[in-house]
């Protein structure tokens, strides 16, 4: 048995309790006994076991809060300290920079870095947080001048989902008076960005281009509709400052508007791409290579944490908001952050309707960091001038796997199946996994998105740059 015990090391614990790491290394000991050799611990102690992990103050940074909150890290021998960041940037910066070691990212954010838009570094992710989460909210005036357009059910109430298409007549008579439409989203690489640009494209309304190597990082050229960033906190009041008239954002700032009584939101991005992918944890390249058990060791916390959250149907969502309502985490009300993490989505006030899937956490293998998933976002990079020039599949496919690392979480699965926290059958056949997902049909204007084809995906938009074009 003294060989499968880890030593302790009584000198490097000052903030360990002695007592219970005996008794984990026991239990441990125990449980390897009816395991098949070198089955489990293949990896080893971790290198680096003091960390910081930054957030922005969203619910989708649950999977951290939990990893915490429910002792997963700790239980990886991680000493982790969560610290909420004041912007999308500043965020980003702490992990290149080393301030943070990984942190709740959009999306976009590692494999912008790694193009080298924006600030360049090679940041990775071996973890996806989430699925959906976000929402368009637009303001009360605008929301009256929309509704004459929308279709109603037999009990009065708008047809879901609400395109924007209906959104569109108000824009053109903004054009016409020459006024400026403005909406906020959170990051210009934000998932939030091109979900609120898909959706005004569907509707015929141009969201406008960038022109990076022109100088041009604004997003407006050619749009009918101007976005600007503004931090998520900030979007309610902004909004009701009359700055934008609308906002594309994670919970529960949607809600908060609802609460507030500023704005409607009229749409989740679940019902723009079903299923869609959000945030990711973000690392610096250099950290998973300096210190690779550590590495493995956080993602099987949060692969932990993201199957606590789904569990038996939801079970546990209300004990997370408590979490999550603390200050030192999200901060908004608890039944704010209730009002879309417990399974509906209040839109008008007073139409809440069921939206059980508006927060995936583990489900649909929602933790997997499928190299489709990049793809799409670096086609939207590409059909918004973020990319200037034509790239061909192969680039495409090429940065996915620089940033997406599956075999990390791969390596931190088969561990937890291993101890026996874990099923195979809660994970992809990893024998088999592609790293592509099927193609993906549920888009609210009905175009199919096959992550090999990058760029057939893009001749199919009528609004947007594909092929050869060039700002």
């Amino acid at each position: 048995m003294s060989k499968t015990l880890k030593t302790i090391s009584m000198a490097k614990m000052p903030r360990r309790n002695v007592l219970k790491s005996l008794v984990v290394a026991v239990s441990a000991a125990m449980t390897l006994s009816t395991l098949p050799i070198n089955s489990a611990l293949a990896v080893g102690d971790p290198e680096k076991d003091e960390l910081k992990f930054g957030f922005i103050k969203l619910t989708d940074m649950a999977p951290l809060a939990i990893a915490k909150e429910k002792g997963y890290f700790e239980d990886e021998d991680l000493f982790v300290t969560l610290e909420a960041q004041a912007n999308w940037k500043v965020l980003l910066d702490g992990v290149i920079d080393g301030q943070l070691d990984g942190a709740h990212m959009l999306a976009g954010q590692p494999l912008a870095a790694t193009i080298g838009y924006g600030t360049k570094a090679h940041i990775v992710t071996p973890f996806s947080m989430d699925l959906n989460g976000n929402g368009i909210t637009v303001s009360n005036d605008i929301w009256k001048q929309m509704k004459p357009n929308i279709p109603k059910q037999a009990d009065g109430k708008p047809v879901h989902p609400i395109k924007a298409d209906y959104l569109k007549p108000v824009v053109d008579k903004f054009k016409q008076e020459g006024k400026p439409f403005k909406m906020g989203m959170v990051f210009p690489v934000s998932t939030h960005n091109y979900e609120l640009r898909y959706w005004l494209a569907a509707g015929g309304i141009h969201p406008g281009y960038y022109a990076p190597h022109k100088g041009d990082t604004a997003g407006t050229i050619d749009a009918d509709a101007l976005l600007s960033v503004t931090p998520p906190p900030q979007m309610p009041a902004t909004l009701e400052a009359g700055t934008i008239y609308g906002y594309c954002v994670g919970e529960p700032w949607n809600q908060q508007a609802v609460f507030k009584g500023i704005g409607v939101p009229v749409i989740t991005d679940y019902e723009i791409w079903k299923d869609n992918p959000e945030k990711v944890f973000g690392m610096n390249k250099s950290f998973t290579e300096k210190y690779p058990n550590t590495t493995v060791r956080i993602v099987k916390a949060m692969i932990r944490a993201a199957k606590w959250l789904d569990e038996d149907n939801n079970k546990n969502r209300p004990e997370a908001v408590k979490y999550l309502s603390q200050p030192n985490y999200v901060g908004a009300d608890y039944e704010v952050i209730a009002n879309s993490m417990t399974g509906t989505f209040e839109y008008e006030k007073g139409d809440k309707r069921a939206v059980p899937d508006f927060n995936v956490f583990f489900r649909y293998n929602a933790t997997y960091p499928y190299y489709s998933d990049a793809v799409w976002y670096l086609t939207q990079m590409r059909r918004w001038g973020q990319i200037s020039e034509h790239r061909p599949d192969s680039w495409y496919a090429d940065m996915a796997k620089k940033v997406y690392r599956p075999d990390i979480y791969a390596q931190a699965a088969k561990e937890l199946i291993a101890e026996g926290k874990m099923k195979a059958s809660e994970f992809p056949d990893f024998a088999k996994e592609t790293g592509y997902k099927p193609a993906q049909t549920e888009f609210i204007d009905n175009i199919t998105y096959d992550g090999s084809k990058p760029n057939a995906y893009l001749e199919s938009f009528k609004i947007g740059l594909k092929g050869k074009k060039k700002i």
